[in-house]
């Protein structure tokens, strides 16, 4: 299944909302106690997933781990942005601060 351009895995199970709603204890069942993932649709199009809380719990750590390392090549001339954020940073280092006098 596609949606927005991005290819769904076909691994998880797919019912509609409409399903979902009159058999929902069913789903969470088969999600909490036999590992199933459903994908939720309405009209044909998905809406939402039912996964279990490890899936939620690996799904949110691997978000914290790309953080900003996610968007590095993404940029046009981020290598450029990259020497110059390095330039700073060590100039600051370098720097002995200023006279101040009182």
């Amino acid at each position: 299944m596609e949606w927005n351009g991005e290819r769904i895995s076909t691994d998880d199970k797919v019912v509609s909302v409409a399903e979902a709603k009159s058999h929902f204890s069913k789903y969470v069942s088969k999600v909490a106690y036999a590992g199933e993932k459903f994908l939720i649709t309405k009209r044909g199009k998905p809406l939402v997933a039912l996964v279990s809380i490890e899936d939620l719990k690996s799904i949110k750590a691997n978000e914290e781990e790309k953080g900003l390392s996610e968007i590095i090549g993404k940029w046009k001339n981020f290598e450029e942005i990259e020497d110059n954020i390095n330039k700073i940073y060590f100039s600051r280092k370098e720097d002995r601060g200023r006279d101040v006098s009182f």
